[in-house]
């Protein structure tokens, strides 16, 4: 009596199922590395002035390793459960290879094209935001997404993609020329199992290839943080497939979590704080070494004070080399008159506006917490918040926003870190603007009714215009596009999209000029600080130097301002303009709260989520050792205090981190179970 394997269970259908598996891993690989190719070639121009053909053939070669276990993965999704069906319910395999792919090559098509505008928007591939962005207003970004990125027709043309792929990959498991040969041709035993067992080697070593990114190991695996091996961004950028984006951010995210910021002992943060206050680390209350004391006053006390936060206005428009684009003439008169000084050295405190609210409210560095929704915020206003300082000094404390007062929870978010009054777009009734926010005119006119010549004020305005979609008609309002077309260099005067911006970066400065100058006329004891809340959205050169992709201006003007006001090497970022506007108005002996230092006194570096910037150099804050880059692009190595600027970054991340979140007592049981 033999034994016979049931039809089912026989070698044939196995090697059939498995077979399909492979065919649909070859089948994504091919896709993913297609991907890849096409977004390089399409967006070549975000590619660094020094990249090579070898650069361009390391991060497709690198990509395509990366991408072998994202094929795997994507395989795997569709793979267990045909084979599963295979065995129990045979007629719905084929059902199950066909609706699970078609689903898996959708979300592929939806992501890759959002890939090229979510690229040119923050110059990455898919990050954090796409998490964090689920604490933004909605509806907003639908309507952004909308107007300015034609989400409509992407999706359509994605779907139309997905399908165009599933037809290919249906027409590739059902061509099975191999399995036609084999069935008609008789093989001796020997040589079938032979060549079972070759199959099955094969199935191995692509399962390895899968699980380690490429590679055979560990020892020389790939994946997402040690994939980016090229000296250009922008292609390090491009070797992580959509879905290795994904799962970056979805990990980095997970991180910022789960250990609540960063990662230092107590020892550590004590010793820092010591080194940054100049004294001796004799004390665990971190409290201790942020007391700070005013040396001035610098000018008479105004009646107003006022902080504007432009969004998206960079720095670079006010250099020299681009005086002859007639984008930035208000600010550029400003910085002219006797009242007004100007840091071009500065930096914002991250790479979105929600940074830069939380640095000035809070006076804290971004340290990876997310203070607008962590409730540690919103229990009592950290000592370093700017509204209740300014409250001391007798200010009544107002916070201007030209948007929702839901978006990041902005509206609680400022009231809980003392700021008395919170008015946002729907205090100002039926006004023009875009889902973002109102016109900056509507938002200034309606500070201005806000302003009484008998209450002190200290302000801090949010503008939105300078933002996507870039809907205000700004030719009507008097934007010379010929004229800034004509200025600009050959290879960018037909850039209607960047025209667009240019015009809204225009319009901010006018609206910003004729802001000042109105209070000024009104109120003449008025102090201003003018400072973008980041850069980084657009350049007229797609591969900026660093310096001009994320530098934002620091202009302060106003009663008892002047040329030399600021420390003629100065430089700073967002937690510097609390305790720049203490030393110039506060009373000599006023005690004050504050990370930051003066830019009228002290201050001459600055430092952010992830660079570093002195007047004459500029970095990333994450290398060690770092390295400097020179200001003006020229090539030189400028050099800087190493040593002394690692203490400061890891000074200001650590308190900001550990006293946002765990308080002013140094305490090592805090971290037990992190």
């Amino acid at each position: 009596m033999s034994f016979r394997i049931p039809q089912r269970l026989s070698w044939e259908n196995f090697y059939t199922v498995i077979l399909k598996g492979l065919k649909v891993y070859a089948f994504y690989l091919a896709v993913l590395s297609v991907f890849r190719l096409f977004f390089i070639l399409w967006m070549q121009s975000y590619m660094g002035t020094g990249t090579t053909g070898s650069d361009v053939l390391l991060a497709l070669w690198r990509g395509t390793r990366l991408s072998i276990q994202t094929a795997g993965c994507l395989t795997v999704a569709s793979l267990v459960l045909s084979l599963m069906l295979h065995y129990i319910w045979p007629r719905l395999e084929r059902w199950s290879w066909r609706l699970i792919n078609g689903l898996l090559l959708s979300v592929l098509s939806v992501l890759y094209v959002a890939s090229f505008p979510f690229y040119r928007q923050f110059r990455m591939n898919f990050n954090q935001m796409l998490f964090t962005g689920a604490n933004d207003d909605l509806y907003a970004l639908l309507i952004t997404m909308i107007q300015d990125y034609w989400l409509p027709v992407r999706l359509a043309g994605a779907f139309l993609l997905a399908y165009g792929l599933w037809r290919l990959l249906s027409g590739w498991l059902g061509w099975q020329p191999l399995e036609g040969f084999l069935r008609a041709v008789r093989l001796p035993s020997a040589v079938r199992w032979l060549g079972r067992l070759a199959f099955l080697g094969a199935v191995y070593i692509a399962v390895l290839l899968g699980v380690f990114g490429g590679s055979l190991g560990w020892q020389t695996a790939v994946d997402w943080e040690n994939a980016g091996v090229t000296k250009d961004d922008f292609l390090n950028e491009a070797i992580l497939d959509n879905p290795q984006a994904i799962y970056r951010a979805w990990n980095l995210n997970s991180r910022m979590l789960a250990c609540n910021g960063l990662d230092f002992t107590v020892d550590d943060i004590r010793s820092l704080a010591a080194s940054l206050a100049n004294r001796q680390p004799d004390s665990d209350n971190l409290d201790v070494y942020l007391q700070k004391t005013a040396q001035g006053p610098a000018a008479e006390k105004p009646k107003h004070v006022f902080v504007i936060v432009s969004e998206s206005f960079a720095n670079w428009p006010l250099l020299d080399k681009y005086k002859n684009i007639p984008i930035a003439n208000g600010m550029r008169s400003l910085m002219a008159e006797p009242d007004t000084d100007y840091c071009p050295t500065f930096l914002p405190n991250g790479a979105s506006t929600v940074s830069a609210v939380t640095g000035i409210v809070t006076g804290f560095a971004d340290a990876n917490l997310y203070l607008t929704t962590m409730p540690e915020a919103f229990k009592e206003p950290y000592p370093t918040a700017s509204a209740p300082q300014f409250a001391k000094l007798g200010y009544t404390t107002n916070f201007w926003y030209a948007g929702p007062a839901t978006w990041e929870r902005i509206g609680a978010f400022t009231q809980a870190q003392g700021f008395q009054h919170f008015y946002s777009r729907g205090d100002f009734g039926d006004v023009p603007g875009s889902v973002w926010g109102c016109e900056d005119e509507y938002l200034y006119a309606q500070v201005l009714d806000g302003l009484s010549a008998d209450e002190p004020s200290f302000n801090v305005i949010l503008n939105a215009s300078n933002h996507s979609p870039y809907n205000v008609d700004v030719e009507a309002k008097g934007f010379d596009k010929e004229a800034v077309r004509a200025a600009l260099p050959a290879f960018a005067q037909q850039d209607e999209d960047l025209l667009r911006e240019l015009g809204h970066y225009w319009y901010a400065d006018r609206e910003m000029a004729k802001f000042i100058q109105t209070v000024k006329e009104k109120y003449p004891d008025s102090l201003f600080i003018i400072v973008g809340d980041h850069g980084d959205r657009y350049n007229i050169d797609k591969t900026p130097s660093t310096y001009e992709r994320y530098g934002i201006p620091f202009i302060v003007t106003g009663q008892g301002i002047h040329k030399g006001t600021l420390l003629p090497d100065s430089a700073g970022s967002q937690i510097d303009i609390v305790p720049t506007l203490m030393e110039l108005i506060a009373p000599k002996g006023f005690s004050y709260m504050s990370l930051g230092s003066s830019l009228t006194n002290a201050n001459r570096r600055g430092v952010n989520y992830g660079f570093w910037i002195t007047r004459n150099a500029v970095g990333k804050a994450d290398l060690v050792p770092l390295e400097p880059e020179s200001l003006d692009g020229s090539g030189s190595v400028p050099v800087i205090d190493e040593p002394g600027m690692q203490d400061y970054i890891n000074a200001i991340r650590s308190i900001s981190w550990w006293r946002a979140k765990y308080g002013p007592i140094l305490d090592a049981d805090k971290l037990k179970n992190r």
